[in-house]
């Protein structure tokens, strides 16, 4: 994590995401969330927005990943996100949240033409590269209020401007007998889609199927 949060802007919310709803939620009250919490994938309430070029960038990148893991047998890896929001970040932090405050909302929403502005500056450019500095929209959700979990909530039409910081990691997982055995009692528990300890095969196909679900082309 020390790595890949590597840099000159604040990390104010990081997301641990595997594409699993067991137990995949904070422990933590909402007042007490910061910006050291590991968050995770129900408690998710963004859709990250990418320009068409980065998006399909990322898209092959994670493709390739997970095919190569998949071959390893390997499973029950991450892609951790760290989020900066640019404007009035902080406050974000302070406030604990944004969905009742309409003042933090419109001092973070992101207007189309400091995209344009950021693309048009060479210095700004240099420094993206996939999984770095890489300036997107971030888009709230919000989810129902029913008892079926849902991993990504419903789009609310408020936007971000954010600098994306993410990449895969816990990779040295391999589905061996102490995960096999977790699958079979977990299984008999609860819905055997929703635990984390799954075939390689399937953990690669979910968590892809999330992952294209949290990260969006930019329309």
């Amino acid at each position: 994590m020390g790595n890949l949060f590597c840099s000159h802007n604040s990390i104010h919310r990081r997301f641990d995401l595997k594409g699993s709803s067991l137990g995949r939620t904070t422990d933590k009250p909402q007042t007490e969330i910061d910006q050291y919490t590991t968050l995770k994938d129900l408690d998710l309430n963004f859709i990250f927005r990418l320009k068409k070029q980065w998006f399909q960038e990322f898209q092959r990148q994670v493709d390739r990943d997970c095919d190569f893991l998949e071959q390893e047998k390997i499973m029950d890896y991450s892609l951790l996100v760290g989020v900066h929001f640019r404007h009035n970040g902080e406050k974000l932090l302070t406030e604990g949240c944004m969905d009742n405050d309409t003042n933090t909302v419109s001092t973070l929403r992101l207007s189309r033409g400091y995209m344009d502005q950021f693309l048009a500056d060479p210095n700004g450019l240099s420094k993206i590269k996939l999984g770095t500095s890489m300036p997107a929209r971030a888009e709230l959700t919000a989810r129902k209020n029913d008892c079926e979990p849902q991993l990504i909530g419903e789009p609310t039409g408020e936007y971000y401007d954010v600098i994306l910081y993410f990449g895969i990691i816990d990779i040295l997982q391999d589905y061996d007998i102490s995960k096999r055995l977790e699958h079979a009692y977990k299984s008999f528990q609860y819905d055997p889609t929703s635990i984390s300890a799954v075939d390689p095969r399937q953990y690669s196909r979910r968590f892809k199927d999330f992952i294209y679900k949290a990260f969006q082309e930019d329309s």
